[in-house]
């Protein structure tokens, strides 16, 4: 590294958006934990060291320890000044090879990359070839030793659509709601034979798209039927029959934005308290 960049002297922060891309497999998940290595610790470290001084990041989604990222987006407020092209390259040659940060670039001071997404979307990769999955692929794929129905998995995910409390297919959380909208949950057999889930919300509560993977290929494989997963929601409880899938087959893949006029008007309505749907 050339050495470290002069902080500005003047003028006020300058918000920016970071893209990053990360293997989770060597991290404790996103957010910092003593004694824990995790991709925000490993990112605030490399920024502090860089700019000389605390920087605070704020992240679009917390992914578990094991989830992939190749869209994750956080924002941080920097000094004036700062050369973002040069700070990119100087990441670049800090960072450990299983993080990297894509592009940084400023925005208007509303921006919020947490309360600010309209979507998040991840995929969840799974491989039942009878000979499992290609070593270059260990780290996103999932194997699984049963042949899957693709037609059965679509037609139960499709009855999980919309606007529900998805209390079955979450960890609850002190104070956090469960009413999400899931927007897209759909699986295709790619030209490799790998299985693709597509999965978009508005937001995700802890373990959902996990588990939601998990009651699908019960169904996929013949345990479950097709109406089994919908039904789930009548319980208004977690469900002990869902087994949350393995963490290294999801990755983050992207999280959508309004555009700039609308920025403040979505963090305050998504910063409000999601109420039970009745």
């Amino acid at each position: 590294m050339s050495g470290p960049a002069d902080p500005a002297t003047d003028g006020g922060p300058t918000r920016v958006r970071i893209d990053i891309a990360y293997d989770g497999t060597g991290f404790s998940g996103w957010a910092s934990q003593p004694g824990r290595r995790t991709v925000q610790g490993v990112l605030t470290d490399a920024l502090s060291l860089v700019l000389r001084r605390p920087v605070t990041l704020t992240v679009a989604g917390r992914t578990d320890a094991g989830v992939h990222a190749n869209a994750q987006v956080a924002h941080a407020d920097l000094a004036a000044g700062v050369d973002l092209r040069v700070l990119v390259h100087r990441l670049a040659r800090l960072l450990p090879a299983d993080v990297r940060v894509l592009a940084i670039r400023p925005v208007p001071p509303e921006f919020d990359a947490r309360f600010g997404a309209l979507r998040r979307h991840y995929a969840y990769r799974v491989s039942d070839a009878p000979w499992g999955v290609l070593p270059l692929h260990r780290f996103d794929t999932l194997a699984w030793p049963r042949p899957l129905d693709v037609a059965a998995m679509n037609a139960a995910a499709a009855d999980l659509l919309g606007e529900h409390d998805f209390v079955a297919f979450c960890r609850r959380r002190e104070g956090a709601s469960t009413v999400r909208e899931l927007r897209r949950l759909d699986w295709r057999r790619g030209p490799d034979g790998v299985l693709v889930a597509a999965v978009s919300a508005d937001a995700f509560c802890h373990n959902m798209v996990r588990s939601l993977v998990g009651a699908l290929l019960a169904v996929g494989e013949g345990r479950r039927s097709a109406g089994w997963p919908a039904s789930l929601f009548a319980a208004g409880r977690r469900s002990g029959e869902v087994t949350v899938a393995p963490a290294h087959g999801l990755t983050l893949v992207g999280v959508d934005y309004p555009p700039d006029e609308q920025l403040a008007a979505r963090a305050a309505l998504t910063r409000r308290l999601r109420e039970p749907v009745t």
